[in-house]
């Protein structure tokens, strides 16, 4: 299964009743039948709108990530930075 599946994206319900994407994390391998994964993007709450909608932002770990050379072969290119960048999302 862990040699199927690349990426993982986690969805949640937050506090105010919507769902959001919260990760977005990479399958790594197999060890003693555990998958094991890094995270690639994390939600993070920053607070609440006056409107009570939670407020928040995507916070890119940092972790090198395998599929970006698939990408690249395929013709698309995405900057390192992006990797580290804070993407603020309402």
């Amino acid at each position: 299964m862990a040699s199927v599946i690349q990426l993982l994206v986690q969805t949640s319900r937050l506090s105010d009743g919507t769902r959001k994407v919260t990760h977005i994390s990479e399958v790594t391998g197999l060890n003693d039948l555990n998958i094991e994964v890094q995270n690639i993007f994390v939600f993070e709450q920053t607070g609440v709108g006056d409107d009570g909608r939670v407020l928040g932002r995507f916070i890119g770990t940092g972790a090198s990530s395998r599929f970006i050379e698939r990408l690249r072969v395929a013709g698309l290119s995405l900057p390192p930075e992006l990797f580290t960048e804070v993407i603020t999302v309402n």
